[in-house]
C-alpha cells in the first residue's frame, strides 16, 4: 500500500509536468488517494520530497511552472468554505495538509539557496492567491507567514522580493496606519533599485490616505513600466475625487507630455476614460475639476485627447457647448469651462484641414458677427480701483472674465478672414478694443498678435499698431477755454449796433415806399436781411457758456498706459521678421517710448521696457552695439525680475551674433575665457577681448548667486551659448557639471533637468564637444577633492561624478561617429589621468583615478598613443604600492598587450545612463527612484559594501508574474514556440529517477 502511494505521488508530479495533462483530474485522484489513507505522514514525507526537485531550481522552466501550479491547485482543494457546518475533526484533516505545506515552507524560506527562498514566496503567494475570499486561516500561522514575507522582501534577489511583495498583498491592513505590510510597500516603492519589484508593489498595494502619494510618485518614476503600471492602478482603483487638483492637472501634464508613446496611450485608454465615467461623461465637468484658470493648456492638451477618441464628430458638438441660432454661446451663459471647450473644439477641428471644414462652419459664425461679439463682451469688462481690488470677491470675478475674453481671442484664430469685409471689421474692432482704456493690461499682446496676424503687408502691421500706440498714449480729450471778458462786452456793442442799425434801415425803407422809390427799397430790403443774419449769430455766441471747448490730445504718462504701449511695441518687435531691419517707425518707438521707459520708477514699465529693448536689439545689430552696455548695467544693478529680462536679452544677441558682438563680423566660436589673449593684436581687439571676457566673468559669477531665478536663467543661457557653438570652454562646462551635482541645486528641478538633458545632447554632439568634456574631467575632479568641508561640493560622490565623464566622452555615445578613426577621447582621457596619478602617487585620489582607468574604452591597437600609455602605465605600477591600484592597471596593461581574459572581455562597460525626463545619472543596474541626494556620498551599508556582481546579474532575472503588462507585438509561429521550448525545457523525472536508485 505505501509503494503505490510512493507510485502514485511521483506519477502525479510526473504528469503534471506536461501541459496538456489536465491537472484537476491529477488533483481529484491524488486526493482521492490522500483520503483513503488513515496515516498522513508517509504521504506528506513523500510529497516533500518530490516538491523539493522543484524547489531548487530557479529559472522558470515550463516544466517547473507546471508542478509548481499543480502543487497550488492541490494545496488549495483542501480549503474548507466558510458556510459549510462540519465536525471539527473533518476541518482539522481536510486544511491539516495546507497547513503542513505552510509549515514546510515557512521552515525553508530561510534557505541559503536564493532558488528556495524564491520558490518558497512563489509558492506562499500562489497558495494565499488561490483561496477563495472568505477562506480562513489560523491565526498563529498567518501571523507567521506574514512574518516570514516581511523578511524576505529585504531579499538580495529581485524576484524573491518581487514573490513576497505579491504573497504580502492579502495581509495588508489599508486602515491600519501602521500596518507593517503597507510600510514595506512603502520602503519597497522609494527605495528598492529593481523596477519590477516597484511593479509588483504597485500592482498590489491598496490605495489609502498614506499610500495615495507614494502612488502618484511613481508617476515620475525613471522606468516606463513603472510610470505605465502607475497610471494604470491611479485609474482602476482611485476616485478622481480623492486626488487634489493639482495632483490632476499633474497627472495629465506629465502624462500627456511623457517620453514614452505607451504612457501616453495609458492615460488617452484608461485614465480619461475612468474619470469621465466616474462624473457621467461630463466633460465640462472634467474640466471644472482642473481649474482650467490656471491650467488652460493642460486644459487643451486633455481636451484634444478626448476629441481624439470621438467616433462620431457631432458628438464633440452635443457634449460640451450650446451654440444659438448665431453660432455663438450667449453672454449671460459663458463660463471658464464651455468657453475653453469651444476654443479646443475649433482648433482641434481646424487640425482636420479640409476634413472638418463642414464641422468648423457649425461651430463658429462669420468674422463681422464674432467681432461684434467680442467687442460687446470685452467691453463690459469694468477695470477695478485699487479698493476694489482688495475684495477677493470682484478680484476673482475680474480674473474670470479676462480668462474668458482671452479664449474668445484664441478663437480669432479659427475664423475665416478671407472674406474682405469681414476682414476690414475684425480689424476696425480689434483696434477699436487697444484703444478701449478698460482693456486688461494682459489681454493687450493677445489681441496685437491677432490683429498682426489678419494684416497681410509688413508696412500696415508697422504704422497700424504705432497709430494704436499713440492712441493710447495720447488720446484726444476735450479741454475747455474761458472767453474774454473784454472780448464778450466787443459782443454785445456790436449786437447793441446791429440792431440800432437796423431799426434805422426800417424806418429808412418805410420812406422810400411812401416816396415811391422802389430800387432803393429793394437794397435796403437786402441790407436788413444780412444785418438780421449777423445779430443771430451775435445772439447765438452770447447766449452760450463762459467755456469754450475744444478737442485735443494729452499725453499720458501712468504706469498702466506705459505698459500697454510697452506690451504692444514687444509684440510688434516679436512678430516681426528681424531680417528686416528696423524701419523709421521702428526706430522712433525706440527713442520716443522705449529706451525713456528703462528709466522709470515703476519696476513693471522697466521690465517691460528691457524686454522690448532686448527685442528690438534682435532686429539690428547696430542698435544691440549702442546698448550693450546698458543691458550690461541692468544685468548688475536693478532688481532681480529686471536683471533676468536682461539677461535673456544679453543671451538672445550672444546666440544670434556670437561673443564678439562688438566687432563688424561676429565669429561663430570663441575660446575664452580658457585661451591667452594673443599678444600681437591691435590695441582694439584687445580691448573688444577684454569685453568679452567681462561678459564671460559676469555669466560666470551669476552662476553662484543667491537669487535662484537668476542662477538659473544664466545656467540655461550658457548651455544654450556651449550647445550652439559659441562658447568652448572646458571651465565653464566643469562650473554647469558642479553646478548640477552641487546639493544647493537639489530643489531646482528646472536646472537640474535642464543641465541633464544639456549634458548628453552636448557630448553626442560632436567629437569636439567631446574633447571640451575630456578637457573639464580634471578642474571638475580638483575642485571636488578641494572642496573644504563645510562647502557643499564635499557632499559630493566624485566616483559618480568620474562615472558621467566617462559615459560622456564614450565613442559609441556619438551621434555621428568620425570615418576616420583617430585616437579616441577616452585615450587621451586616459593619458590625462596617469600623468595625474603621477603627480602624487599617495593621494587619497589615485584609487578613484585607477578605478576610472578600469571604465575606459581605450584603443588595443598599436600605435603611438598606446606606446605612450603602457609606459605611463609602467611607471605607476612603481609608484604605487596599493593592491587595488596595482590589480587595475595591471588588467589594463594586460588589455593592452593584446591578453584579455574572458572575465575582462565580457565586463559590462555600461556604467551609467541619463535619464531624458528628470536628467538624473541612472547606475548600471539602475538609479534608485529616490536617492538622498543625487550624485552625493552614500553612507556604507551592509548592503552597499558587498561585491555587486551577483546581485548585478540578479537584477536583470527578476519576472512579470502577476504584474499586468501589454503583450509583445510580434507573435512567433507556433513551430517556433515549439522549437524554443524543446531546447529549453527541463524534465525532472530523471533527476527523480537518479535520487530513486541511489537511495
Amino acid at each position: 500500500m505505501p509503494g503505490d502511494a510512493d507510485l502514485e505521488i511521483e506519477e502525479a508530479f510526473r504528469r503534471a509536468q506536461k501541459a496538456h495533462n489536465n491537472k484537476a483530474k491529477l488533483v481529484a485522484s491524488l486526493k482521492t488517494r490522500y483520503n483513503k489513507l488513515e496515516d498522513k505522514s508517509e504521504f506528506h514525507e513523500e510529497f516533500i520530497r518530490c516538491l523539493k526537485y522543484v524547489m531548487i531550481i530557479y529559472t522558470r522552466e515550463p516544466a517547473v511552472e507546471n508542478v509548481i501550479d499543480f502543487v497550488t491547485k492541490f494545496a488549495a482543494s483542501f480549503e474548507t468554505p466558510i458556510n459549510e457546518e462540519t465536525e471539527e475533526e473533518e476541518e482539522d484533516d481536510d486544511t491539516g495538509f495546507l497547513n503542513f505545506l505552510f509549515n514546510f515552507l515557512l521552515e525553508s524560506h530561510g534557505a541559503s539557496s536564493h532558488a528556495v527562498r524564491f520558490r518558497v514566496c512563489q509558492l506562499a503567494n500562489k497558495l494565499l492567491g488561490s483561496l477563495s475570499e472568505n477562506a480562513q486561516i489560523d491565526d498563529d500561522l498567518c501571523d507567521r507567514i506574514h512574518e516570514a514575507m516581511l523578511v524576505r522582501v529585504t531579499d538580495k534577489y529581485p524576484n524573491v522580493r518581487i514573490q513576497a511583495a505579491l504573497a504580502l498583498a492579502r495581509l495588508q491592513d489599508p486602515n491600519d496606519s501602521d500596518c507593517p505590510t503597507i510600510k514595506a510597500y512603502i520602503l519597497l516603492l522609494e527605495n528598492d533599485s529593481n523596477p519590477e519589484v516597484r511593479r509588483a508593489v504597485l500592482s498590489c498595494i491598496a490605495p489609502s490616505a498614506a499610500t495615495l502619494s507614494k502612488i502618484y510618485k511613481r508617476t515620475r518614476d525613471v522606468k516606463e513600466k513603472v510610470r505605465k503600471l502607475a497610471y494604470q492602478v491611479l485609474a482602476e482603483k482611485v476616485h478622481i475625487r480623492a486626488l487634489s487638483i493639482a495632483q490632476r492637472v499633474s497627472l495629465l501634464h506629465e502624462g500627456l507630455s511623457d517620453t514614452a508613446d505607451s504612457v501616453k496611450e495609458v492615460i488617452k485608454t484608461h485614465l480619461l476614460p475612468a474619470w469621465l465615467r466616474l462624473l457621467q461623461g461630463d466633460v465640462l465637468q472634467l474640466l471644472h475639476k482642473l481649474d482650467v484658470e490656471n491650467c488652460a493648456e493642460t486644459a487643451v492638451t486633455t481636451l484634444h485627447t478626448i476629441f481624439s477618441m470621438a467616433t462620431n464628430p457631432d458628438e464633440l458638438l452635443q457634449n460640451g457647448i450650446r451654440l444659438d441660432e448665431r453660432k455663438l454661446i450667449t453672454v449671460n451663459s459663458l463660463t471658464c469651462e464651455n468657453v475653453l471647450y469651444w476654443r479646443a473644439l475649433c482648433e482641434f477641428v481646424k487640425s482636420k484641414g479640409n476634413e472638418g471644414e463642414e464641422l468648423l462652419e457649425k461651430l463658429l459664425p462669420e468674422a463681422a458677427i464674432f467681432a461684434e461679439y467680442l467687442y460687446s463682451y470685452l467691453k463690459s469688462i469694468t477695470p477695478l480701483s485699487e479698493d476694489q481690488r482688495a475684495d477677493m470677491t470682484q478680484l476673482e470675478m475680474v480674473m474670470t472674465q479676462e480668462f474668458v475674453g482671452q479664449q474668445l481671442i484664441l478663437l480669432v484664430g479659427c475664423l475665416d478672414t478671407s472674406e474682405e469685409g469681414g476682414r476690414k471689421r475684425m480689424v476696425a474692432v480689434l483696434q477699436d478694443i487697444l484703444v478701449m482704456p478698460n482693456t486688461p493690461t494682459s489681454l493687450i499682446g493677445l489681441l496685437v498678435e491677432k490683429l498682426i496676424g489678419i494684416l497681410r503687408d509688413d508696412a500696415q502691421k508697422i504704422q497700424m499698431v504705432a497709430e494704436i500706440i499713440s492712441d493710447v498714449r495720447e488720446p484726444i480729450f476735450p479741454i475747455s477755454e474761458p472767453v474774454d471778458e473784454n472780448e464778450k462786452r466787443r459782443k454785445q456793442v456790436r449786437l447793441a449796433e446791429i440792431r440800432v442799425q437796423i431799426m434805422e434801415a426800417k424806418q429808412t425803407l418805410e420812406d422810400c415806399i411812401s416816396c415811391q422809390d422802389f430800387s432803393r427799397a429793394a437794397e435796403l430790403k437786402d441790407s436788413i436781411s444780412q444785418l438780421e443774419e449777423l445779430k443771430n449769430q451775435l445772439a447765438l455766441e452770447a447766449s452760450q457758456p463762459a467755456e469754450n471747448i475744444k478737442e485735443q490730445r494729452v499725453e499720458k504718462s501712468d504706469p498702466e498706459t506705459l505698459l500697454k504701449c510697452l506690451t504692444m511695441c514687444a509684440e510688434l518687435f516679436k512678430q516681426m521678421n528681424i531680417k528686416r531691419g528696423i524701419c523709421p517707425t521702428m526706430n522712433a518707438l525706440i527713442e520716443s517710448l522705449i529706451l525713456p521707459s528703462v528709466s522709470n520708477p515703476n519696476p513693471a514699465v522697466r521690465n517691460m521696457a528691457v524686454i522690448c529693448l532686448g527685442t528690438a536689439a534682435l532686429h539690428s545689430k547696430d542698435l544691440a552695439n549702442t546698448h550693450l552696455v546698458l543691458l550690461l548695467q541692468i544685468t548688475q544693478l536693478d532688481e532681480p525680475k529686471i536683471r533676468i529680462s536682461a539677461l535673456r536679452a544679453l543671451i538672445d544677441q550672444l546666440l544670434l551674433n556670437g561673443l564678439n558682438i562688438l566687432r563688424d563680423k561676429s565669429a561663430p566660436t570663441s575660446q575664452a575665457p580658457d585661451s591667452p589673449d594673443n599678444n600681437g593684436q591691435p590695441d582694439q581687439q584687445v580691448e573688444e577681448e577684454s569685453t568679452v571676457q567681462g561678459i564671460l566673468r559676469m555669466l560666470s559669477e551669476f552662476l553662484d548667486s543667491e537669487i535662484c531665478e537668476l542662477r538659473t536663467e544664466t545656467a540655461e543661457g550658457l548651455a544654450k551659448l556651449m550647445y550652439c557653438g559659441r562658447i568652448l570652454s572646458p571651465n565653464m562646462l566643469s562650473r554647469l557639471v558642479l553646478l548640477w551635482y552641487n546639493p544647493v541645486t537639489e530643489d531646482d528641478q528646472r536646472l537640474r533637468h535642464c543641465l541633464g538633458v544639456f549634458l548628453q545632447l552636448y557630448a553626442r554632439a560632436s567629437r569636439a564637444n567631446q574633447e571640451c568634456v575630456e578637457e573639464s574631467f580634471l578642474p571638475t575632479m580638483r575642485t571636488l577633492f578641494n572642496a573644504p568641508v563645510t562647502s557643499p561640493l564635499s557632499e559630493v560622490d566624485a566616483c559618480n561624478v568620474a562615472e558621467l565623464f566617462v559615459e560622456l566622452t564614450r565613442p559609441s555615445a556619438l551621434v555621428q561617429p568620425a570615418a576616420v578613426q583617430a585616437v579616441s577621447v577616452h585615450d587621451s582621457l586616459a593619458v590625462r589621468v596617469c600623468n595625474e596619478i603621477l603627480r602624487d602617487v599617495s593621494a587619497p585620489e589615485v584609487r578613484l583615478y585607477c578605478k576610472t582607468l578600469g571604465w575606459l574604452e581605450i584603443n588595443t591597437e598599436p600605435g603611438p598613443a598606446n606606446n605612450e600609455l603602457q609606459l605611463l602605465l609602467k611607471d605607476i605600477l612603481q609608484e604605487v604600492k596599493d593592491k587595488y591600484c596595482t590589480r587595475v592597471i595591471e588588467k589594463l596593461r594586460n588589455q593592452l598587450n593584446g591578453d584579455r581574459s574572458k572575465s575582462g572581455s565580457n565586463q559590462d562597460t555600461t556604467l551609467l545612463n541619463l535619464d531624458e525626463n528628470t536628467g538624473e545619472v541612472l547606475n548600471k543596474d539602475e538609479a534608485k527612484p529616490k536617492r538622498a541626494k543625487r550624485g552625493q556620498k552614500k553612507t556604507s551599508t551592509a548592503k552597499n559594501g558587498k561585491k555587486t556582481s551577483k546581485a548585478e546579474l540578479s537584477s536583470d532575472e527578476s519576472d512579470e508574474e502577476n504584474v499586468p503588462e501589454v503583450a509583445p507585438s510580434v507573435r512567433p509561429s507556433r513551430r517556433a514556440k515549439m522549437a524554443s521550448l524543446d531546447k529549453t525545457k527541463q524534465d525532472l523525472t530523471a533527476l527523480m529517477n537518479q535520487e530513486a536508485n541511489g537511495s
